[in-house]
């Protein structure tokens, strides 16, 4: 046996290990963690390949990689710089044209251009528990190594722009169904160095996927495969330039003989998405959700607890879905309740969600029984005595949620975590009433919360280092974008909220429609607009909640509270700003109550008048742009990133934006500050008052990204919100 290593120039990162056994030469990636295509692994796989080719005593090649991951992918730090190494293309070719037959041994992750890598072999086989894919979309991006010229061709262009389009990672199993790989192995090293030598021995016309033209021919002359591409990219992809470049290349690949022009268009399309801002914005985002689980305070070797088990106090929408969460991850989880009506209503909507994943092929029944079988219920506190973590999800109302800390505090062990799911109320204030408060934390999750991938944590002034790094260690294994907040009103997303839907409010007393302002908005890109959104949640709760504390209703409120006075309620009744047919979540519209918001508009001094979707837009984004400088300078979050991932995670801000404060960046923050200045002096708001850190970084010709250095714990911020309600 004869071993290798290919060690790399001193600039290039990756290197490949090369080993001759029985014959065949074995290839292995090892560019720790998940092996991606950097510079010293291309050239390292080039110089390999040649040094097999040239060795007479080697029958064939098997290629693989070392740890849980064959090949990640393209090195996306490389993106947009200078490329050293032996180029891609260089490397695939060199692949597909081995002088020996090669096999991909698959033995773990194999995404984007690790599983072009393995498209460019011969053979294909695959772990029981490797996955491929081709995400590249979700970067703002193609497969541009020759995914979108080979997948198509080995299985089919219809099932090939589904995987692209969605990104999604497909298990060995379905790869194999799907054609994408030959073979499934327990050893699959072991297994591909037999493979490989049987089929050196008996063929010497080894298959190449680009030259299997069959499904190319059949798909030629069907509109239908492109025009479901096209449907699918708009309802899932609204706005992204990436698929309709995705959909032109499997074009190609369907009408264009030649591979090699393909591969060309393919190329083009590439670099035209490289080149496209949406690229940057969706890869800050990719960067940014990593980058939001480091807090810069705590040290990297901060201990971590051991969560065995989960308790939930409530049984309603938040606890079953927070309940879910910890299933989902394998993790028992108690809840309590201190109704039994409710706690079996919220059961049952916990297995009828089962259910429907079973229904819909996500989960086998068996799957179902496993998952389910790790929710457990009762209606006593001593039942979560066990528990290494339990989190409160009842409604906001402080005085309740110091009544539910006192009892846990009593009945839950000692070391054991408690933590709040609360929007916004003021968790010093909920940890205050226990005696370990440095273990007392918020935890917001968004609703529905087992589908909602935002995670605020929000840290009080005594919450230790411990209890910080175990929330974003659970939050990472719930499948979460966490994000730290410092304790403050509203924390971020919350506190940005209410100054965008108090100026959506005020344009509509100004003179606009709320079907306008929500088009308007939702043409930017939004998922939904804030009076859509307003309808989904309720306009009553700020009503009843001002009405309870005797307080007048804000002007930006007041034809909302007017609408509630008239039981115009939102979806949950069937009318608000739209009007709803039963059973459905559609908007209608509601032409009877324009009367009243001409009415509300001229008691309170407003002439109506017509309002550009120019200045919709530029008035709601440029509010959550403001406040959230003020909560970068502030600390409340740690950098300007950590708000984008927040407002895409969370409130349905376009990826392809990257977020109100890297569109703010891509705008320039000299416009920002023009702009604000502007509708400073239209509406005399000081919501449009320039943040201060705005003013400074445009002066400096910089941009918004980390915040300032301080010791965020000892800041006292204050906290003057008993409800974050009060203020919609």
């Amino acid at each position: 046996m004869l071993f290798y290593k290919y060690l790399g120039r001193n600039a290039l990162k990756g290197t490949v290990l090369y080993e001759v056994k029985d014959e065949v030469a074995i290839l292995t990636v090892d560019n720790p963690p998940v092996n991606p295509l950097s510079d010293g692994v291309r050239t390292g796989l080039h110089e390999s390949l040649v040094k097999a080719e040239e060795d007479d005593t080697v029958k064939g090649v098997v290629l693989t990689g070392n740890g849980r991951a064959f090949i990640a992918g393209a090195d996306i730090s490389e993106f947009g710089g200078n490329v050293e190494g032996i180029p891609l293309n260089e490397v695939f070719n060199k692949l597909e044209f081995c002088k020996k037959p090669v096999v991909a041994a698959i033995n773990g992750v194999a995404l984007g251009g690790g599983l072009e890598t393995a498209l460019c072999c011969n053979y294909r086989i695959a772990s029981k528990t490797a996955f491929v894919g081709l995400p590249e979309v979700n970067l703002g991006l193609l497969p541009g190594g020759g995914g979108t010229q080979r997948l198509p061709r080995l299985i089919g262009p219809g099932e090939a722009l589904k995987m692209m389009l969605s990104g999604s990672h497909v298990p060995s199993k379905k790869a194999l169904e799907m054609g994408i790989v030959d073979k499934i192995s327990d050893d699959v090293v072991a297994e591909s160095i037999d493979f490989i030598k049987e089929m050196a021995g008996n063929n010497d016309n080894h298959p190449r996927v680009r030259d299997k033209n069959e499904k190319m021919l059949e798909a030629r002359g069907d509109e239908n495969v492109l025009l479901d591409a096209q449907a699918m990219a708009a309802k899932a992809r609204k706005g992204q330039f990436a698929p309709g470049q995705i959909i032109k290349c499997v074009e190609a690949a369907i009408n264009i003989d030649d591979f090699d022009e393909g591969i060309k268009k393919e190329g083009e399309y590439f670099m035209e998405c490289l080149l496209h801002p949406q690229r940057e914005a969706m890869i800050h985002i990719f960067f940014g959700e990593r980058a939001a689980s480091k807090i810069s305070d705590v040290p990297k070797d901060t201990k971590i607890k051991d969560i065995k088990k989960a308790g939930i106090i409530g049984s309603g929408t938040m606890g079953g879905g927070i309940a879910m969460c910890f299933a989902n991850a394998g993790i028992p989880v108690h809840i309590i309740d201190q109704d039994e009506e409710n706690l079996k209503r919220g059961v049952s909507v916990i297995e009828k969600n089962y259910d429907f994943m079973v229904n819909k092929g996500r989960l086998t029944a068996e799957q179902k029984d496993g998952v389910f079988s790790l929710v457990t219920s009762s209606l006593d506190y001593k039942d979560v005595s066990d528990c290494d973590i339990v989190i409160e999800a009842v409604y906001e109302n402080l005085e309740l949620k110091h009544e539910i800390f006192k009892s846990l505090d009593e009945h839950v062990k000692e070391g054991a975590i408690l933590a709040s799911n609360t929007s916004g109320l003021d968790i010093d204030s909920i940890a205050s009433v226990t005696k370990r408060p440095e273990m007392v934390v918020g935890t917001h999750f968004f609703s529905p919360a087992n589908i909602m991938r935002l995670l605020e944590v929000v840290r009080g002034e005594a919450t230790s280092d411990e209890t910080l790094a175990t929330i974003m260690a659970i939050g990472k294994k719930l499948k979460k974008a966490a994000v730290v907040s410092l304790n403050a009103p509203g924390f971020i997303g919350n506190r940005m909220l209410f100054g965008y839907t108090a100026q959506a409010n005020m344009l509509l007393l100004e003179g606009a429609l709320p079907h306008q302002i929500d088009q308007a908005l939702e043409s930017f890109g939004l998922n939904m607009g804030p009076f859509r959104m307003m309808d989904l949640v309720g306009l009553d709760l700020g009503w009843r909640a001002r009405k309870l504390s005797g307080k007048e209703s804000p002007l930006h409120a007041k034809i909302g509270d007017e609408l509630c006075e008239q039981d115009r309620y939102g979806q949950k009744n069937g009318a608000g700003y739209y009007n709803y047919s039963e059973g459905s979540r559609a908007p209608n519209p509601a032409p009877e109550n324009e009367e009243t918001y001409e009415r509300i508009s001229e008691e309170n001094g407003f002439t109506r008048r017509e309002i550009s979707d120019e200045e919709i837009v530029d008035r709601c984004i440029l509010a959550l742009i403001n406040e959230g400088a003020d909560i970068l300078s502030e600390g409340v979050s740690q950098r300007a990133a950590d708000i984008d991932v927040v407002y895409i995670n969370g409130y349905g801000f376009p990826i392809w934006r990257g977020g109100p404060m890297h569109h703010a960046n891509a705008m320039g923050l000299d416009v920002v500050i023009e702009k604000l200045e502007k509708y400073k002096e239209i509406t005399g708001s000081d919501v449009y008052k320039p943040s201060e850190m705005l003013v400074k970084l445009a002066k400096n010709g910089e941009k918004l990204g980390e915040a300032p250095e301080k010791d965020n714990r000892k800041e006292k911020l204050g906290f003057e919100m008993s409800s974050v309600a009060n203020n919609f």
